[in-house]
């Protein structure tokens, strides 16, 4: 690393931000991208608002976007970031722009070096806020970055440029058997909303008991698993990590839970976060235990009804709370949902039982490819995988 020098961010890149003003929105115009936009190191722009032309211009005049550029989210979800490969057309809210204007930094050399754990503890030490936490423009202009030279950059990116796409395959795959499961309960029983089928439906509470046993502190024995709402990954339901507790580290009454048990995230219910855990363990309060009743309905089967685009939105609609909203059991409760034979449900079961099977291959996949990105991330910056 003899060649390598350690640089201020602002010096050798151009560092600005989008708005902090909160323009208008309209019905139809420029979309105006923010941190919650920025997901996996892509840009998404399936829920975005629109401005006004004059706006989109205005904001433009100090921080248009170009082919290039890195964006980085400020506050909320920081350190989400995006490259931009295609010509973009719109305007930025709070979010980091950084332009590559001239010979000394290669543009994916520095995406990567955002998500190494030299950039990650700078900002994690300096960013500000209690609740909602930000980071000001000041801070990633003084951000101290490795910089080797532009040949050595570009090498580094390749290689992590390779490591990358292996894993987003991996992920890709994921998903395909994700929308497998979703396409196989549409075969069998219709959209759950539109009934287009025609079957019964009946209340939650009819076919799932919503019953909750807690269990204080001084009773939590040492070695019990626990899940927070945290370790459950929205969307997708996989349960990320388990705690094992010892007796008096937790300082508040849980869930008991078990492997008959579905377990649903009621804060923030727009993230989707619908689990199904194989252990017995004890959870966060902000998590609702149901059990499905025994010969009425299925677990699988039910927990694909509440994953669904109609009951996250039920969800949504009965939550109270403007910060942090959430749903109560007792809502739940009321939700109308289809109830076909069971025999029927457990066929469905049987088959995502082997699509699940399959996906645990791939995630097993997954997660060695991570480890693999992960390790050449961290040598990449120490100066070990390019001489």
């Amino acid at each position: 690393m003899k060649d390598w020098k350690l640089v201020k961010c602002g010096n050798v890149i151009d560092v600005r931000d989008g708005t902090h003003d909160s323009p208008k929105y309209v019905d139809s115009g420029f979309p105006l991208v923010t941190s919650k936009n920025l997901i996996n190191g892509k840009l998404s722009l399936n829920e975005v608002s629109h401005i006004s032309l004059n706006d989109f211009e205005n904001i433009n005049k100090r921080s248009k976007v170009d082919i290039g550029d890195i964006l980085y989210s400020m506050i909320g979800s920081i350190g989400n970031y995006a490259l931009m490969e295609e010509e973009p057309n719109f305007a930025i809210k709070n979010v980091a722009l950084f332009k590559f204007n001239n010979d000394q930094v290669f543009n994916k050399f520095f995406y990567h070096l955002l998500n190494s754990s030299s950039v990650k503890k700078q900002i994690e030490n300096q960013q500000k806020g209690g609740t909602q936490k930000f980071v000001s423009l000041s801070i990633l202009r003084n951000l101290e970055i490795p910089l080797p030279p532009l040949d050595t950059q570009k090498k580094i990116a390749a290689i992590l440029d390779a490591a990358d796409t292996y894993r987003q395959k991996t992920k890709t795959l994921i998903d395909k058997y994700d929308q497998l499961a979703q396409s196989l309960f549409l075969d069998m029983f219709g959209d759950p909303v539109a009934n287009p089928k025609g079957w019964e439906k009946l209340e939650m509470k009819k076919l799932c008991s919503f019953k909750k046993e807690s269990v204080i502190p001084e009773n939590i024995l040492s070695g019990t698993k626990y899940i927070g709402l945290e370790c459950i990954e929205k969307e997708i339901g996989n349960i990320l990590y388990i705690s094992v507790v010892s007796n008096g580290e937790l300082k508040s009454n849980k869930f008991v839970f078990d492997e008959n048990y579905i377990l649903y995230g009621k804060l923030r219910p727009y993230l989707n976060k619908v689990a199904l855990p194989d252990f017995k363990g004890i959870c966060s309060t902000d998590i609702i235990p149901i059990m499905p009743i025994k010969g009425k309905t299925n677990r699988r089967f039910i927990c694909q009804i509440m994953r669904h685009k109609g009951f996250v939105s039920f969800a949504h609609e009965r939550s109270s709370g403007a910060n942090l909203p959430r749903i109560s059991p007792s809502e739940i409760e009321k939700y109308l949902i289809i109830n076909p034979p069971i025999t029927l449900q457990i066929q469905f079961a049987e088959r995502i039982q082997l699509i699940e099977a399959q996906k645990q291959q791939a995630q097993a996949s997954l997660q060695k490819a991570e480890d693999l990105f992960n390790s050449l991330l961290q040598r990449a910056f120490k100066g070990e995988l390019v001489q």
